[in-house]
């Protein structure tokens, strides 16, 4: 960020426009930290007007969560073949594990050990997952909005757009996703967009005239969504001044790309609160289950919350499919792309797309940050 803006505004600028973050330096996601420092009281506001939790029931909910991410690897490693997937139980404020039935007593008793809940399926996360991957291989139709594992009902589910249920097209791909495995279909009101939007003066970033949102901060740059420009392109900041250059850029089949900083300008562990919370450091980046809540920032809508829906969906964008996003009930509008994902301390991804508004409700997927680091060797930057 530029030395002549307040330092407030000049985290905001280069910075993550996101939530609050994250843990540790490693771009593979580093563990927990012991003691989480004490939550804001704009994140608990944020919290309660989004999830309609009181504050006591956000403090709890945050540190039943950073329990569960703590949990998982260690509840997936125990579980072995028999992993069936894992989501946080909100009722319960524990990690519910998925496990096959063929599992032994001494499997389900170490997945036990690790504080998970134990629920019994009948496939594994690595059958659904290869069905999946067979969806993933092919071409699907614009009525079909995307597809994705729930581990929850253990089965693949596929999104179609109401308007476009008894197309040939779609009843085609359905076809093949059974012929995959097993499935589910759910229907959407509407397809999925990316959230880039026109010039709008005095907004974080522009490439050309889309603007777009910044992530997290990285050692020499930011990370943020591949759709808002390729690589060699300009970037600008709030002011109009030359940030840096599109180092690299992914999109379709991802949504990720990374931009160097210069002229001026300066990267700093923060995400921006926009008055609706602190500014926060971030900390790391250890990822939520399934279940566990979410908040993210944007330069159009600001500061909003909800839950993660689905790990690793294929959203089908009308410019083609991208793979590995994770789903929420977050709302996101044109502009807000590119912006941070965060769950309590811990860094999640940038916004991708989705569908809906933040008046009337939506959802919108991120691409994880811990993809883009390992794909570009980036470091996150932490406090």
């Amino acid at each position: 960020m530029r030395r002549t803006r307040l330092h407030r505004v000049a985290v905001a600028a280069l910075l993550l426009l996101g939530s609050w973050a994250v843990a540790g330096s490693s771009p593979a996601g580093a563990a927990t930290p012991a003691a989480a420092p004490a939550p804001s009281p704009g994140l608990l506001q944020a919290m309660q007007r989004d999830l309609g939790l009181s504050a006591q029931q956000a403090k709890a909910r945050l540190a039943a969560e950073r329990t569960a991410m703590a949990a998982e690897p260690k509840a997936r490693a125990a579980a072995g073949s028999a992993y069936g997937g894992s989501w946080f139980d909100d009722e319960t404020g524990r990690l519910t594990v998925a496990v096959t039935s063929g599992a032994s007593d001494s499997t389900l008793r170490v997945v036990r050990t690790t504080g998970a809940t134990v629920r019994t399926v009948q496939h594994s996360a690595r059958q659904l997952d290869t069905a999946k991957a067979r969806l993933d291989g092919t071409s699907a139709p614009q009525g079909v909005s995307g597809w994705r594992v729930d581990p929850k009902a253990n089965t693949l589910v596929v999104d179609v757009v109401s308007a476009a249920r008894s197309d040939n097209d779609v009843q085609r791909f359905l076809s093949q996703a059974r012929a995959a495995g097993p499935v589910t279909v759910r229907t959407v009101s509407a397809p999925p967009q990316t959230f880039a939007a026109g010039t709008v003066g005095g907004d974080p970033y522009y490439t050309g005239n889309v603007r777009c949102s910044i992530g997290f901060s990285v050692y020499g740059g930011f990370v943020t969504a591949g759709h808002c420009g390729q690589p060699g392109a300009g970037v600008s900041g709030w002011d109009g001044s030359y940030i840096g250059t599109f180092q690299g850029s992914s999109f379709p089949d991802n949504d990720y790309a990374w931009v160097s900083v210069g002229s001026g300008w300066w990267t700093v562990p923060v995400v921006l609160g926009w008055g609706t919370v602190p500014d926060q450091l971030v900390r790391g980046s250890a990822v939520a289950p399934v279940g566990a809540s979410v908040c993210r920032s944007g330069s159009t809508t600001r500061w909003h919350c909800g839950t993660v829906l689905a790990h690793n969906e294929t959203v089908n964008y009308s410019q083609g499919a991208v793979h590995q996003l994770t789903k929420t009930s977050v709302c996101a509008e044109p502009g807000d792309s590119g912006g941070s994902f965060i769950s309590g301390d811990q860094a999640q991804g940038v916004t991708s797309g989705g569908w809906g508004n933040c008046s009337g409700g939506g959802e919108t997927w991120f691409q994880p940050v811990n993809e883009i680091l390992n794909r570009y060797g980036l470091t996150l930057y932490t406090a």
